[in-house]
């Protein structure tokens, strides 16, 4: 009896500590039925990032690959998207040779327009539907990409209104949900990253305000990272385009965290393209600011330098993929306004028929404002940013990261020759008031800047890049 009483209080011993795991345990699994009766309350912030890019292949003469892809890709009738410039041009050529060796029927739309608008945008669309194209190839920056996307987008779903698709509130934000078809971007400068990215950006005449279309489903299906063509930039154009890398690795490096971001989705599907920085972007965005640090001036006044400008190139598609997940902030919100305002400049390296600030410039223009602003949210960002771009270890204080960084904004801007403010690019302060209601539609940006702010803080941005020396 004393034995049975001792296995008996044994296994009583054994059941108190085992597993309460839910394989093991009935309480356990008692407890995870209750758990999933019913959805646990959303949030109040989004929990999960998500990474999305498109393919890349890297490579110097990895163009004359192209007719091969489209033979792959089994594609019968190819839209070549180019500009009049880039048309004359050795990256257009070197695609069209490698289309004819590989016996690929193509046809060349030549007309977009730099720094699109709608009308661009749908004279484009126009082309794409006449043509019933089964591909794209887009030759060239940001504009020839953008506009291929959206010619792309309007052709298969040719029934739209054009507003259906822009980003609200300026159009109705609707999702893309019709099946696209295989778009391949050549890149030509060393700037937009729009070959990793699923926006597409134009200038809204009626608003005089940028604003674009957002979607994954945008993406490129591959980008051809080539950087002999950067050899043909001039040295204006890649300097504007090389300080759109650098906003986009700033921005995104110092954009909200993922998890601060509202609203949380309620269905993945809702969760944006522009999420804010986490930590598989922020490895882009270190990437491209070390880039930076290295190959840009080299870059930029060294034409036949290809080790430079190779580099150059590559950090532009590097940066894409971060802020083509992370998102930007003040910088881009602010410089939609600046460019859709534009009055009579025109840049220098560009052969426009119409005034034109280049995203670029009117991209960096606010950057040492925008940087000493939002430096207060998260100056150890701010500080590592200025160290990035700067090869030097700092101990600065985080009260001063703002003046920091602006500095060495202001260092690369003087280094590069770039205008000395909004002034010089034909503003004044009377124009301020119509650059802010330009900024208050950007609000997929400017919502990811990591410091709150206001319509007064904007004027105040604006006020301070009148000048930037």
């Amino acid at each position: 009896m004393i034995a049975k009483r001792r296995v008996i209080n044994l296994m009583k011993a054994v059941s108190s500590v085992s597993c309460r795991c839910p394989a093991h345990s009935q309480g356990s699994i008692s407890f995870l039925r209750k758990a999933t009766t019913s959805e646990p309350a959303l949030p109040a912030t989004d929990y999960a990032f998500e990474m999305a890019s498109s393919t890349v292949r890297y490579g110097p003469g990895v163009t004359r690959e192209i007719g091969m892809d489209m033979i792959n890709m089994k594609v019968k009738n190819v839209c070549v998207m180019t500009d009049s410039n880039l048309v004359k041009l050795s990256p257009v050529k070197a695609v069209l040779d490698s289309l004819t060796k590989n016996n690929v029927k193509y046809a060349v739309y030549e007309k977009v327009r730099v720094e699109p608008n709608e009308k661009s945008f749908m004279d484009a669309a126009q082309f794409a539907k006449d043509g019933k194209f089964d591909s794209f190839i887009a030759v060239g920056g940001g504009s020839v990409i953008d506009t291929c996307k959206a010619a792309n987008l309007y052709m298969c779903d040719p029934e739209a209104d054009f507003l259906d698709y822009v980003n609200a509130p300026i159009g109705r934000g609707k999702a893309v949900t019709v099946p696209l078809k295989p778009l391949i971007a050549v890149p030509t400068t060393t700037g937009t990253g729009s070959e990793t990215t699923g926006v597409s950006i134009f200038d809204y005449e009626p608003l005089h305000a940028k604003t674009g279309i957002s979607s994954k489903a945008l993406r490129p299906t591959f980008g051809l990272i080539d950087p002999l063509h950067a050899l043909t930039l001039p040295e204006r154009v890649i300097t504007y385009s090389g300080f759109d890398v650098f906003c986009h690795a700033l921005e995104s490096f110092t954009a909200i965290p993922y998890n601060e971001r509202k609203p949380c989705p309620s269905n993945p599907l809702e969760r944006p393209p522009y999420q804010g920085s986490n930590p598989i972007s922020d490895v882009w965005a270190r990437f491209a600011l070390r880039i930076l640090n290295k190959y840009f001036k080299r870059a930029v006044y060294n034409q036949d330098d290809l080790e430079a400008r190779g580099n150059l190139h590559l950090a532009s598609t590097m940066a894409g993929v971060g802020f083509g997940n992370a998102g930007v902030h003040l910088c881009h919100g602010l410089s939609y306004a600046i460019s859709g305002n534009v009055k009579s400049f025109r840049a220098e390296g560009y052969s426009t028929d119409h005034p034109l600030i280049p995203h670029g410039l009117s991209v960096v223009m606010s950057a040492p404002a925008v940087f000493n602003f939002t430096s207060t949210a998260c100056p150890d960002r701010h500080i590592e940013a200025a160290d990035l771009l700067t090869g030097r270890t700092s101990n600065a204080k985080k009260s001063d990261a703002g003046e920091i960084l602006a500095d060495i904004v202001r260092n690369f801007m003087d280094t590069m020759k770039i205008e000395n403010g909004l002034s010089a690019l034909g503003f004044d302060k009377k124009d301020i008031p119509n650059l802010v209601k330009g900024t208050l539609p950007q609000q997929r940006l400017t919502k990811l800047a990591a410091r709150e702010h206001s319509e007064e803080d904007l004027t105040l941005l604006f006020e301070k890049s009148m000048s930037v020396y």
